[in-house]
């Protein structure tokens, strides 16, 4: 649709191509988001971050004492134009109080919060104060030499930096979390010493084994890292992966004392998802639980029954709650103004050019006002010659203005250099001042030398980012605060032993509705409650132990255990299975498989007259995987599914209304889930296979006309309807 002409103010209403109004009005606020907000550039900050440091390095506050945050914050509004409740929780999570970061930039004072709580929110800024941690001063270093560019502010009255001239790689140092529109950034961080070492290597040799000097991420809040290296490497190369953290805890008199978490939850989530166990009666170890995290740091306690053993428990614990968490990694990274995924390798690569770039900048400053000064004494080493024909000169001009010229005429220098000679006051015009000034003439030109010297030289450059960097690990390295578990033992028992086993009744609904019910319950309850043109699909007799597979439309299985649902009754419409399992948008249930032990097979008929046998076994994982992909083929339209414990006799029916007995025993079980299975139904030009069911006496008149002595053969029709046909 084209767009009309419209008159302004009218109140018209124009009608737009949405592609034109995505154009104009959406894609400047998603660039905005993604530039100037939520992704962090190569010094390892987002503009929030940066307006704000350097603000307090303005105002002082690296080598002064505490200010109130309030001042800070509204100093800050002249770079940064956002209220002043964003600005203060920028400075909160970059505080040492907060504990966020494996280095805090910010010394603080006062009730910050902590990251690890969602109830334990800071003070305000009026009451809270704040300075500059020493570490701060690497991100300033030389920044008044030129290294960086200097822009405007948002109404072009101050400069601040575009970048910050980091002498180290920070962007991995400290974690970066943020979410853009349509990308979104979340970088781990790493161990200070470990990555300016892996930058050391990187710049002295390209090919620099990752591994040997970056072990793995190193989390504020400690913790214990479960080590894959596979998976590590992915991160390292790719940018992108996850890696388990799990927390660490202390057995003390009969409790346990939980110290650290992972840093991807909270307490409060963790506390509420142990409530929620307890209450379903899935944990029945645990008597009391509390909150005692105080001003010494985080502690969660829960007191044990008699008779627990804690290890076991906590097993279980990380494999039920967050205590054993995923942090996902996405490397994205502002470079040159345009959002990058980069692996270790390539953001260190980027971080050095940008480096390389500053200190080149900052020693040309320095050359260039060292050439200068020389500039002036070469000058000054001119008057050595006859001071007192310069005093003549100074004494018989008449007027001011002339000195310079005069002096310029009189000993054959420039006017920079005449005005640093008619400056020199009367005392100090003589033979030892000028002298000494003159004796530095040569060191000064030998500093200029070796500066043009080191600017020529990318070898002499990169030795002086690593000289920087040892230095950096010298001052502000420490030790690994997040544990690294190379040898993770998985708890192999059966976790069925710790849950109650009786007798109950499943049910699925068509609209994927479920219910478990215990048999006494049944017995007593009426007609099922369901909603309107809903059925019951599927009844099946099981124990509250049992796993269940439920096969979905996206070719994918939901795996789950009876016990994770309640206990039910008829009268209730039961939990609805796409939320409950997290299903992706317009996925539905199909069919629910259950077992124990994952012993028999799985049978997929499919339009085109294929049926796929499926070892139970594939279905079975080692760890607790909640969702496995391609749990049946997607090259022809699903039709039926059946759970076969055993060998048995089964139907076929086709839209022609062809019927076919087949049994299972002559189709070779595959441990491929996703096999397409072999051609069984031969389907005529037009039709296509439309049931498969279990076959029980008297489903068929004749079954004996029904079966084949070769697969894949047509069926036949039933008796009654061949019958039909014929005299039709």
């Amino acid at each position: 649709m084209q767009p009309q002409a419209t008159i302004a103010g009218s109140g018209l209403v124009v009608d737009q191509p949405i592609t034109e109004t995505l154009e104009q009005n959406y894609m400047p606020y998603a660039m905005s988001v993604i530039v100037s907000r939520a992704i962090p550039e190569i010094d390892g900050f987002k503009p929030a971050h940066r307006k704000l440091l350097y603000t307090m390095y303005k105002m002082g506050l690296l080598t002064g004492a505490r200010t109130k945050s309030a001042n800070i914050v509204g100093r800050t509004m002249q770079l940064n134009p956002h209220g002043d409740q964003a600005i203060y929780d920028t400075l909160v999570r970059m505080s040492r109080g907060y504990e966020a970061l494996l280095h805090p930039y910010v010394d603080s004072k006062g009730n910050f919060g902590k990251f690890y709580s969602r109830d334990m929110a800071s003070a305000a800024s009026r009451y809270t104060e704040a300075k500059l941690e020493p570490i701060a001063a690497e991100l300033f270093r030389d920044i008044d030499k030129d290294t960086v560019d200097m822009v405007d502010n948002y109404d072009g009255t101050l400069k601040e930096p575009a970048l910050l001239p980091t002498t180290f790689p920070a962007i991995l140092v400290n974690s970066n979390v943020g979410i853009a529109v349509g990308m979104a950034s979340s970088i781990c961080p790493f161990n200070l010493e470990e990555v300016c070492e892996t930058a050391i290597a990187l710049i002295r040799e390209e090919d620099h084994d990752l591994f040997t000097t970056l072990r793995a991420p190193d989390f504020p809040g400690g913790g214990r890292l479960l080590y894959n290296e596979a998976e590590l490497r992915r991160i390292y190369e790719t940018g992108r992966g996850g890696v388990r953290v799990r927390a660490r805890y202390r057995v003390q008199d009969g409790r346990i004392e939980i110290t650290e978490i992972p840093p991807s939850t909270t307490v409060e989530a963790i506390i509420d998802k142990i409530v929620e166990l307890v209450k379903g009666g899935r944990i029945r170890e645990i008597g009391d639980l509390r909150d005692e995290t105080d001003k010494n740091g985080l502690m969660l306690t829960l007191d044990l029954k008699r008779g627990t053993d804690p290890d076991k428990l906590m097993q279980k614990l990380y494999r039920m709650t967050p205590l054993e968490d995923t942090f996902s990694c996405n490397f994205n990274v502002l470079i040159g103004g345009s959002p990058r995924v980069m692996g270790v390798r390539e953001l260190l690569g980027e971080w050095t050019a940008f480096r390389v770039e500053s200190v080149k900048r900052r020693i040309y400053f320095d050359l260039t006002r060292k050439q200068k000064q020389l500039h002036l004494l070469r000058g000054l080493e001119r008057i050595l010659l006859d001071i007192d024909k310069a005093i003549h000169i100074v004494r018989e001009t008449e007027e001011e203005a002339d000195v310079v010229p005069n002096l310029m005429i009189g000993f054959g220098i420039d006017a920079g250099q005449a005005e640093y000679v008619a400056e020199i006051r009367l005392r100090q015009l003589n033979r030892e001042y000028i002298l000494k000034r003159t004796a530095e003439v040569e060191s000064l030109a030998g500093e200029i030398a070796e500066m043009q010297a080191t600017l020529e030289s990318p070898r002499k450059i990169k030795a002086v980012i690593v000289a920087e960097l040892r230095e950096v690990i010298r001052k502000y390295k420490q030790p690994r605060k997040t544990e690294i578990l190379y040898a993770v033992e998985e708890d192999g028992e059966d976790e069925t032993q710790d849950i109650p086993d009786y007798p109950v009744h499943l049910f699925l609904t068509r609209e994927g509705y479920f219910k478990k019910i215990t048999p006494q319950s049944l017995r007593m309850s009426g007609e099922h409650k369901l909603k309107e043109g809903d059925a019951v699909a599927q009844a099946v007799e099981a124990n509250n132990a049992d796993d269940l597979l439920f096969f979905t439309s996206h070719h994918q299985v939901y795996k789950s255990n009876a016990s994770e649902f309640a206990d039910t009754k008829a009268s209730v419409l039961g939990d609805y299975l796409p939320a409950k399992l997290g299903m992706e948008e317009g996925e539905t249930v199909l069919m629910m498989a259950v077992t124990r032990r994952y012993d028999g097979f799985m049978l997929f008929a499919f339009e085109n007259g294929k049926v796929a046998k499926v070892e139970m076994k594939a279905y079975e994982t080692k760890t607790r995987r909640r969702k496995l992909l391609s749990a049946y083929s997607d090259k022809s339209p699903y039709v039926a599914a059946l759970q076969l414990r055993e060998d048995g006799d089964i139907l076929l029916t086709a839209s022609s209304g062809r019927k076919l007995l087949v049994h299972s025993g002559v189709l070779t079980p595959k441990n491929t889930k996703d096999t397409q299975g072999v051609a069984v139904m031969t389907i005529k030009k037009g039709h296509r296979l439309i049931a498969m069911e279990h076959y029980t006496e008297g489903m068929l008149a004749e079954p004996h006309r029904h079966r084949a002595k070769n697969l894949p053969a047509a069926g036949m029709l039933p008796r009654e309807r061949s019958e039909q046909l014929e005299l039709g």
